[in-house]
């Protein structure tokens, strides 16, 4: 019998809009609406199956970008959210997202502030526990980059202050977190295809990406050894359209994602599904491992 053609396969390089796109230059952190063309969260697409039913998670990073995607597919497969997010620029991003997890009939809960304090970081945790009673999934996704040409270029206060975002609000969320997670807890980190791949307009972001796969691989071993249960694990985007291209790589933001094999950035709405297969019992028996949704780019 012959078999019948799949209709329903898309094409990966034709599936969502192409470079070159507008020149355009937002202010850090950025917005959804100024972006052009704006970006796929999945909200007219993403539909659950149950398959975080029941759970409760912390997103870092949640008003806009892959945040914002995964904050709306965990919602859509039946989990209570906290997003945290910077300042008052994203409050129109973040009561968007807070909206459609409420619209899935989820719990949320959202928490403004700068995740460098470690007492800031005390808090989103606090809150997450008040409102939920426990914390089963924690997504440190928050993140700051800014493109420079050249070393003498990078401030070093600009350094300093890309590790205390990238890394050690990861460190504080973390060990805050730990005593309110139970076996079968998942954490998730974010890192990046320039773990591997490291953009040479962007060496203090690489280097705590970097950073990020040790800390993970080592922190899985930790809990796991310690009998805790706790699942550690990372997803490494590779460009992806978020408010943090148009406002950190403006110059060359209209060419973006075009250097990947499939010739674009990626949409938030692609590297969602990441996660929650890591959030999920399908990944218990994955741990300390990095999931790639790269492009096509090579990541071993």
């Amino acid at each position: 019998m012959k078999e019948e053609k799949n209709n329903n396969a898309e094409n990966p390089e034709t599936k969502f809009p192409q470079p070159p796109f507008p020149k355009q230059k937002q202010k850090f952190p950025g917005t959804e609406a100024d972006m052009q063309p704006h970006a796929d969260h999945g909200q007219e697409s993403y539909k659950g199956s149950g398959r975080l039913k029941g759970k409760s998670a912390v997103i870092t990073g949640g008003d806009s970008g892959i945040g914002k995607a995964v904050a709306i597919a965990f919602a859509r497969e039946g989990a209570d959210v906290l997003i945290s997010y910077l300042d008052d620029m994203e409050d129109e991003d973040a009561n968007d997202t807070a909206g459609y997890v409420r619209d899935a009939g989820q719990k949320c809960v959202v928490v403004k502030g700068d995740i460098t304090s470690e007492a800031h970081c005390k808090k989103i945790i606090d809150e997450a526990v008040k409102e939920f009673g426990k914390i089963d999934i924690l997504v440190n996704n928050a993140a700051f980059q800014m493109a420079r040409k050249t070393v003498q270029d990078i401030p070093s206060d600009e350094w300093t202050h890309t590790f205390a975002v990238n890394i050690h609000a990861m460190f504080y969320l973390t060990k805050a977190a730990e005593p309110h997670m139970k076996p079968g807890s998942s954490i998730i980190n974010t890192t990046s295809v320039n773990a591997y791949h490291p953009s040479p307009d962007l060496l203090p972001y690489a280097a705590t990406k970097a950073a990020i796969q040790n800390y993970t691989a080592n922190l899985s071993q930790i809990f796991l050894e310690q009998g805790k249960g706790i699942r550690v694990n990372a997803v490494a985007p590779g460009p992806v359209w978020t408010p943090l291209i148009p406002s950190t790589k403006w110059e060359d933001a209209d060419i973006f994602g075009e250097n990947t094999p499939v010739g674009r950035p990626g949409q938030p709405v692609e590297i969602a599904p990441a996660y929650v297969f890591l959030a999920s019992d399908e990944s218990s028996y994955v741990s300390g491992a990095t999931l790639p949704a790269t492009g096509g780019r090579i990541t071993i």
